[in-house]
């Protein structure tokens, strides 16, 4: 029958592959033949999450906690199924348990900022949701006179059920016109689609064009996974229980006692020398301990230890393979053997062989975790990135196909002109290329044509970072965004431009009028229907817009404008609040008279 260490292997085999149900079934069989170790259940935890099996993988993080408290590890498990159940608040303490014990852990820490965050978004969710699930919803809705009529369609009855239930799903429901007019039955301001827009102030409209009124909106007028679970870990075996007493000693046993004695005393000796950068002195001394006692891998990794420092790379991998090997047989500390693969990882990057290196630190963190050797990977697969992103360099080509690239978009070939643009772009990243800016402005405008409006914004936010000062940068975002009904956010963009590229550039100038002419048609009531539609989807969408709508104080102050004149002449006082409600009237989503 199969050893407990010979199942582990297997399970982790076949979790490294995907093959998650296989490997549970690998890790049940082992922890039946070794109940008490602790990454048996910890590894069968990581696969059951990735399995979504979140309750079973709870259970076995619970008992990887119980036969090890002070293994960071099983906290790790243990925040990674609360979260796939849901339960934040849990995750949470858990993570914080682990980063107690290893405040160092750099996979706790992650994982927590991850858990606050998804915290935290739906937080902001249950905000906007929260509108929804006031008791009086109903009765607000059934005594306005507009909404009244809804509660007889049984969709829109359902729509609002749904919302209830899961306020996260407000956003689907953001196109439907009944939804904005409930926002502002809620609200207690005037949100309008275009057509009421146009009811209401076409009036006014006719009567400010004959001299009898200010216009219609006069200066000063005030307008809302965690993670998926981390690989399976080999860490140190529980150890063994210890050996019942024996009356007496056999001579064979003496004798093993006494050359693990005389190894370790060899070993301290070798250590001492390599402090003292004798290292010819250390290896004789390593080398002795290991024909005292082959059952301590220590010795063989210090040595390869040594042949690194004096530059024997070919010794040290040897020396380092040779432990890896012999580890399991022993039933050696995986930490230990997980030291030797990352010892070998270092003297492969050291030799120039940054793929294998790559490799070698993976498998290194497979048999335990440790921030060091993750540091070590990340900074070789940059590296290796670096290294192959240099040796792609090259100027002459760059500007080729950039010309290539403008070809194309003469001959409004824009797939083609884009295709063109990135390979320049890699051929002639910024580092190299002082004029990278201008390529990626040219794929902006691209992709505008080709209604890839947020790719767009980009790469005309990565030209304005590389030149400041170049007005065409200004023009493609601002364009893009015109072009996304985010007037508001164009309009911003356009200014920008005006101050940092010169205010005499007429092509930011007339945007920029386009964006006011936009938003005055807007606030009057000039936007067609579906216009009005889409530039309020779009803002109700916003996180910045989300935030002002679900800020109960800036819920007053719409509320106060709508109803009480005096308190409103107060508001209007305080810049913070008058600069939040400018955004909302910007973005189309109230008008307040």
């Amino acid at each position: 029958m199969a050893s407990a260490s010979e199942l582990k292997a297997q399970g982790n085999k076949c979790f490294q592959s995907g093959q998650f149900e296989e490997a549970i079934a690998f890790f049940s069989q082992a922890i039946a033949a070794d109940p008490k170790n602790h990454v048996l259940y910890s590894n069968r935890s990581a696969a059951e999450a990735s399995c979504k099996r979140f309750k079973e993988a709870l259970d076995d993080a619970k008992m990887t906690v119980e036969l090890k408290p002070d293994w960071p590890k099983g906290y790790s498990r243990l925040g990674a199924a609360n979260v796939g159940l849901g339960q934040y608040e849990d995750a949470v303490t858990s993570y914080k348990k682990g980063l107690d014990i290893d405040p160092t852990n750099e996979q706790l820490a992650s994982a927590l900022e991850d858990v606050e965050k998804e915290m935290q978004g739906s937080q902001a969710a249950d905000s906007i949701g929260a509108l929804f699930s006031s008791p009086d919803v109903w009765g607000k809705l059934a005594s306005n006179p507009e909404t009244a009529a809804y509660l007889q369609q049984p969709d829109f009855v359902q729509m609002l059920q749904n919302v209830q239930k899961n306020p996260a799903s407000v956003s689907n429901y953001l196109k439907d016109p009944r939804m904005m007019q409930v926002f502002g039955v809620l609200l207690g301001v005037n949100v309008m689609s275009g057509e009421q827009a146009a009811s209401q102030f076409g009036a006014e409209a006719d009567a400010a064009s004959s001299g009898g009124g200010d216009g219609c909106c006069p200066d000063g007028t005030c307008s809302s996974k965690a993670a998926p679970c981390p690989p399976a870990e080999a860490e140190p075996q529980a150890a063994a229980a210890p050996k019942e007493p024996e009356p007496e000693v056999s001579e064979e046993e003496k004798q093993h006692k006494e050359s693990r004695e005389k190894a370790q005393a060899e070993k301290v000796a070798g250590n001492a020398a390599y402090k003292k950068k004798e290292f010819e002195t250390a290896l004789a001394h390593y080398t002795k301990a290991m024909e005292l006692d082959d059952k301590d891998i220590s010795y063989i990794t210090n040595r390869a230890a040594v042949h690194f420092e004096m530059g024997n790379l070919a010794e040290c991998i040897k020396d380092c393979d040779l432990a890896v090997e012999r580890g399991p047989s022993v039933r050696a500390d995986y930490k230990m053997i997980a030291r030797a693969l990352t010892r070998k990882g270092n003297a492969q990057r050291k030799q120039g062989e940054l793929e294998a290196a790559i490799k070698t630190y993976k498998k290194s963190l497979t048999e335990h975790r440790n921030a060091d050797t993750l540091k070590r990977l990340n900074d070789v697969e940059k590296e290796l990135k670096d290294k192959r992103e240099q040796e792609y360099v090259n100027v002459d080509l760059a500007t080729e196909e950039k010309d290539k690239g403008n070809a194309f978009f003469k001959e409004s070939k824009f797939p083609e002109a884009v295709k063109c643009y990135t390979e320049a772009l890699k051929r002639g990243p910024p580092k190299v290329n002082q004029e990278a800016y201008k390529v990626y402005s040219n794929r902006a405008a691209c992709y505008t044509k080709l209604g890839a409006l947020p790719e767009a914004v980009k790469d005309a936010d990565v030209c304005i970072e590389l030149k400041p000062d170049f007005a065409k940068g200004y023009s493609r975002k601002g364009t893009a965004q015109f072009f996304m009904k985010e007037f508001d956010k164009a309009m911003e963009t356009y200014k920008l431009g005006l101050e940092q590229a010169g205010a005499d550039n007429e092509e930011l100038k007339a945007g920029l009028q386009r964006c006011i002419q936009k938003i005055n048609m807007g606030n009057s009531g000039m936007l067609s229907e579906q216009e009005q539609k889409e530039r309020q989807a779009h803002a109700m969408a916003d996180p910045e817009i989300q935030s002002i709508l679900s800020d109960p104080v800036m819920r007053q102050v719409l509320q106060d404008f709508q109803e009480n004149p005096k308190a409103a002449q107060e508001h209007m006082k305080q810049p913070a609040i008058m600069a939040k409600i400018q955004k909302l009237v910007n973005a189309g989503v109230v008008q307040v008279r």
